[in-house]
C-alpha cells in the first residue's frame, strides 16, 4: 500500500481516495430517498382524518433539545477530525465520544416523542399526515442509530489499533455521514416542527 505523506491521512493512499468518493455517491443516492420521504409528508401535511395536526402534537421544547444536540455533534465531530489531523488520538476519541453521547441523546428524545405522540392516540394509522411524519421522523432517526452504532465501532478499533490510514478513513467517512443527517435534520426541523407549529 502506497501512502501519499503530502495528502491528510484519510486520503493517503488510493484506496482511500476512492472510499471517500464511494462514499460521496452513496450519499448522492440518499438525497432521493429524504426527497421522497420530504415529498410525501409534503403532499400529507394537510390530511389528518380524525387525528391530530402538527400544531397541535408538536412540542418545541425536545425539539430544540434535539436539534442543540445534533447540531452540536456536527461540531465536535468536525473537533474529532481536527484532532486526528493532528495524530492527537485521545482528543479524537473524547470528541468522538461526546459526539457519539450527543446522538444517544437525540434518540432518546426521539423514541420518548413517538411513544408520547402514540399515547396521545396519535399513530402510524391514525392520518395520512401522521405515517408520513413517523416514515421521515423514523428513517432518519433509524440512521442516527445506525451511526451510532458505526462510530462506537470505529472507536473500538481507534482504540485497538491507533490512527493509521485505514481508521483515519473510516473516521473521516462516518464524520461525512454524521454531517449528512444534520443537514436532513434541519431540513426536518424548519419545514416540518416549525412550519407544523405556525
Amino acid at each position: 500500500m502506497k501512502i501519499d505523506a503530502s495528502k491528510p491521512l484519510e486520503y493517503s493512499t488510493e484506496e482511500n481516495s476512492n472510499k471517500i468518493f464511494g462514499f460521496w455517491v452513496f450519499l448522492g443516492a440518499e438525497i432521493p430517498l429524504f426527497a421522497t420521504l420530504f415529498t410525501v409528508y409534503f403532499v400529507m401535511v394537510n390530511r389528518f382524518a380524525n387525528g391530530p395536526s402538527g400544531k397541535e402534537l408538536f412540542e418545541i421544547g425536545p425539539v430544540l433539545i434535539e436539534t442543540f444536540l445534533l447540531l452540536t455533534s456536527s461540531f465536535t465531530i468536525g473537533l474529532a477530525i481536527h484532532a486526528m489531523r493532528h495524530g492527537y488520538k485521545k482528543a479524537m476519541m473524547f470528541f468522538m465520544g461526546i459526539t457519539l453521547l450527543m446522538g444517544l441523546g437525540f434518540i432518546g428524545i426521539e423514541i420518548d416523542e413517538f411513544f408520547t405522540y402514540v399515547h396521545e392516540g396519535a399513530t402510524l394509522q391514525t392520518s395520512g399526515f401522521l405515517s408520513s411524519l413517523f416514515v421521515l421522523l423514523g428513517t432518519h432517526g433509524a440512521h442516527v442509530s445506525f451511526g451510532f452504532l458505526w462510530g462506537a465501532g470505529i472507536m473500538i478499533q481507534l482504540w485497538r489499533q491507533g490512527i493509521t490510514p485505514a481508521t483515519a478513513n473510516k473516521a473521516f467517512i462516518f464524520s461525512l455521514f454524521w454531517h449528512f443527517l444534520d443537514v436532513v435534520w434541519i431540513f426536518i426541523f424548519s419545514f416540518v416542527y416549525l412550519k407544523g407549529l405556525m
